[in-house]
């Protein structure tokens, strides 16, 4: 595989991973059914952000390291990887530990008062939390191919540079004031 295809490759990789990451936090992972006293049921539905808000954090940083993937080279791409992979085995850690029936019943707690008076609590557990989980998989699988090969890749073009755009020769800033008398522009 050449280098392009393997940047190509954890490229839609990540996206497709933080975009299932970010996209499925919205969705209900849990409901509680609330019977408290003689009153009727109370549903609360709970999304992945409600229950853990870095699931959904992570996936939008997850998004902008697929863009930094892109605009690096070398160590730089190396260290962009590192995060990717972290990013992903948060999510990958976080979204299951988030469905916890003590965990649900808690962030529920907080929304209701309900949910202290001591009533019947039914939790309800939906399978969107695993799409999260995949999705992270996904992200830290681009992150670990970022690492392992990423420095082999190639960066982003300079075709666009502006020609003999390098820096004056000296740091101080009469040499800056010369380039700029010459026409130079020193930035």
């Amino acid at each position: 595989m050449t280098g392009r295809r393997e940047l190509a490759a954890a490229t839609l990789l990540g996206a497709a991973g933080a975009a299932v990451i970010v996209g499925f936090a919205g969705r209900t992972w849990a409901t509680v059914a609330e019977h408290a006293g003689g009153l009727e049921a109370m549903n609360q539905r709970l999304s992945g952000r409600s229950l853990s808000g870095v699931i959904a954090a992570l996936g939008w940083a997850g998004l902008a390291g697929i863009a930094a993937l892109l605009a690096t080279r070398g160590w730089a791409r190396v260290a962009v990887g590192v995060l990717l992979a972290a990013f992903g085995v948060i999510v990958a850690i976080a979204s299951p530990a988030a469905v916890r029936h003590a965990h649900v019943i808690a962030a529920a707690g907080e929304k209701s008062n309900l949910a202290r008076l001591g009533g019947e609590v039914a939790v309800h557990v939906s399978a969107w939390w695993i799409l999260s989980l995949a999705g992270g998989v996904l992200l830290a699988a681009a992150g670990l191919l970022t690492i392992v090969r990423g420095r082999r890749w190639p960066g982003m073009s300079a075709r666009y540079d502006r020609p003999g755009a390098a820096p004056p020769a000296g740091d101080d800033p009469a040499s800056l004031w010369k380039a700029l008398d010459r026409g130079d522009d020193p930035t």
